[in-house]
């Protein structure tokens, strides 16, 4: 079980390093532009259903909602992981905005970046955007809860990190890389993190 968990930090590893070297660009790219604006404009009523998910990725809300998981299944180490997950989402966001100091001009929010944005909610329209915390916390605590789901449940924290990952995208939050560089990130902590305490 924990060397898959290996292989899964592995990939997170691969798309976080993929997702960042594109990203070092000049200018966003246009395909990522193409996908951002097919995203953002989707009909406004997703926005009520794209919600609720995307508060997963909140610091506050995350962290809570997987702590409640350990609590159920009175697994302290799960818990521990879940606290480790979030201490090390905000160290390594750090981390890869220092990498990419050189073109977080260029990775601003999309209401700075895209020259067509639709904003919802009380998203900022300034500020660096790169990569998603929101999409680094969800992902890392999907992998921490995931084992401690029965078998058939395992899909569902990984389509709530997707949800969250195209509500970030829709509510014009993020650029898609933005959104691949945490799920990268993400996977790449939680797979250790599950590895280690699994």
């Amino acid at each position: 079980m924990s060397a898959s968990w290996f292989v899964v930090a592995g990939v997170g590893l691969v798309i976080a390093v993929v997702s960042v070297h594109v990203a070092r660009r000049p200018a966003i790219p246009a395909a990522e532009m193409r996908v951002f604006r097919w995203i953002n404009g989707l009909p406004g009523f997703l926005y009520r259903i794209l919600w609720l998910p995307m508060q997963l990725g909140n610091l506050v809300v995350g962290t809570v909602a997987g702590l409640a998981v350990a609590v159920w299944q009175r697994d302290l180490r799960m818990a521990i992981g879940v606290v480790a997950a979030m201490v090390l989402k905000l160290v390594t966001e750090k981390v890869v905005r220092r990498e990419m100091a050189g073109f977080l001009s260029v990775r601003q929010r999309p209401g700075t970046s895209e020259p067509v944005v639709i904003v919802r909610g009380d998203v900022p329209h300034e500020g660096p955007s790169f990569p998603s915390g929101h999409v680094i916390l969800v992902a890392a605590i999907a992998c921490v809860i995931t084992p401690a789901l029965p078998t058939v449940w395992n899909w569902l924290p990984f389509a709530l990190t997707l949800l969250v990952m195209l509500g970030r995208i829709y509510v014009g939050a993020h650029n898609p890389l933005d959104t691949t560089a945490g799920l990268g990130t993400g996977l790449l902590l939680g797979g250790v993190l599950t590895a280690v305490i699994h």
